[in-house]
């Protein structure tokens, strides 16, 4: 049977390219053999529901116990009616049970006991009468929140001591954030903590992203199914671009396969992989919509806003922090700090910021095209100065960022410049103190820093000079703009203060200093 690559919901093995679930999780047999209790959390999208499910059909095949995942996500829409949340967990749970066991390990009985042990008492009949020791996986428990999720935390730490007789021999609690995260109070600002409901799991432990080899051995699966070879800096810039994030290592080779190149006998190669990753970008998939739907919220803006502008990450708290770790959006660098996860997220993220100020542009005439289609950076210069001084500080108004509302109201007038026939690469980290743009177009390149001075600062001159320097080497230029956004307060109209002049670097190079 043809197989193809998935992104959306869990793999099938059958028709889906897919990785062993005992090879990324290669502990887990050993503490369902213990009798452990435990958590998996990832970020959505990283395989956690197709891994454990596939486990539990390993498991049950073996012999050895039955095993099977179940959701608690119906129950989400209850959180303060763990009755019905209840009723509406476990009917799922029967459905989801006849599908994946057969009739001789099903369970034989319905729903029991009273309001607010139901689940305990379901799982504690099907142990005592199934013919193996019970391995559950509970996926989406994250969904549950306030009453609904102490309640159901409660009855499965009430059950733990009769295991594996009287209770499941082993639960997994499967979402994206650690049990020690949970909010469970109204308002959500209490944790469970040591003295949590679920104090009995043994460990808490991640899905990782792909390694480079996961990347080789699953577009390897296609090569052996059609013949058609990824080349290995094919390989080398998918995993590069995601960083193993599983859907986007899926969703760009789908991409390639379905709609860029449908003839097996041509290789995949790096410009294909880039020109997919453009189109992802672009279109905003769902598992790139849902990210950017995250960016709305105070916590992750708070995180994200000093990512963008290269600033300190000052006094965030660290539940904030990892919060965002848990949503797979950023990532501990090599150094200890916090950067986004991929370099495809590193280009959504400011892309979306800056759209609802694209959404607010004037109409801009394209005056910096020369006759044959080239770009003519001095006119453009103009153009953006003659743009700025009229627009940039009402549309800083239309950011949603307020921090970085200039860079976003300059990245948005730079993708008008591009506007489907160039590109835009950014390059920003905290404490950095700069954001890096580098705007392609046919083959001119036009490179530039970002940097902002804030009261009780230095002027930035000084440092960005020699920071620009090293990115123009890195793209072999030998010119550039230095952009310093003036936030300091009490200063003139933005029409009033923008200015340029010409200076020359501390290596030679000819930079064009603009103020606003």
């Amino acid at each position: 049977m043809q197989k193809w690559f998935n992104i959306a919901g869990p793999c099938k093995a059958d028709i889906h390219y897919m990785l062993s679930a005992t090879e990324r999780l290669p502990e887990i047999k050993q503490l369902i053999a213990q009798e452990n209790y435990f958590v998996l959390h990832a970020p959505r999208q990283v395989g956690k529901t197709t891994a454990m499910i596939t486990l539990a059909q390993e498991l049950t095949v073996s012999g050895k116990y039955t095993s099977v995942m179940l959701s608690l996500e119906v129950g989400a829409v209850f959180s303060h009616d763990p009755e019905l949340a209840e009723r509406a967990i476990l009917d799922e749970w029967q459905d989801a049970i006849r599908f994946y066991l057969p009739p001789e390990l099903q369970p034989s009985h319905g729903i029991l006991g009273e309001s607010g042990r139901q689940i305990g008492a379901f799982l504690a009949a099907w142990s005592q009468e199934s013919p193996r020791p019970l391995a559950v996986f509970l996926d989406e428990i994250d969904a549950l929140s306030d009453e609904t999720l102490v309640s159901v935390l409660r009855q499965i730490r009430s059950g733990f001591p009769r295991r594996p007789q009287g209770f499941p021999q082993s639960v997994a609690l499967v979402g994206m954030r650690d049990v020690r995260d949970y909010k469970y109070a109204s308002g959500g600002s209490d944790r469970l903590n040591t003295s949590s409901p679920f104090n009995i799991k043994v460990r808490s432990f991640t899905l990782s992203n792909f390694t480079l080899e996961d990347v080789r051995k699953l577009y390897q699966q296609h090569t052996e199914a059609t013949g058609q070879i990824f080349t290995p800096e094919a390989v080398d810039l998918a995993f590069h671009l995601t960083q193993g994030q599983p859907w986007l290592v899926n969703a760009i080779a789908k991409e390639i396969m379905e709609y860029i190149t449908e003839d097996p006998s041509i290789p995949i190669t790096a410009e294909l992989v880039n020109q997919a990753k453009e189109i992802l970008i672009k279109r905003q998939d769902t598992h790139l919509d849902s990210l950017a739907e995250r960016l709305r919220e105070d916590r992750v803006r708070a995180i994200i806003q000093p990512i963008l502008s290269g600033l300190e990450l000052g006094d965030t708290p660290d539940d904030d922090r990892r919060y965002l770790l848990d949503l797979g959006l950023v990532v501990r660098s090599q150094e200890g700090g916090l950067k986004i996860a991929n370099p495809i997220y590193q280009e959504v993220i400011p892309r979306v910021l800056s759209q609802g100020v694209q959404d607010s542009l004037p109409m801009i005439q394209p005056s910096w095209l020369n006759a044959d289609g080239s770009l003519n950076a001095q006119v453009l210069l103009e153009a953006f100065l003659v743009f700025w001084r009229q627009h940039g500080e009402p549309l800083f108004k239309s950011a949603n960022y307020p921090e970085i509302a200039p860079h976003l109201v300059m990245m948005a007038f730079l993708h008008r410049v591009v506007n489907g026939n160039g590109t835009l690469e950014r390059e920003y980290a905290i404490g950095s103190g700069k954001m890096d743009i580098c705007l392609r177009y046919g083959k001119q390149t036009l490179a530039m820093e970002l940097k902002v001075w804030s009261d009780k600062r230095p002027d930035p001159i000084k440092e960005g000079l020699p920071q620009l320097d090293k990115y123009l080497s890195g793209l072999s230029l030998d010119t550039g703009w230095l952009v310093i956004f003036d936030r300091r307060k009490g200063l003139l109209p933005l029409s009033d203060r923008t200015t340029t002049e010409n200076v020359i670097s501390p290596a030679g190079r000819e930079i064009i200093v603009i103020r606003g």
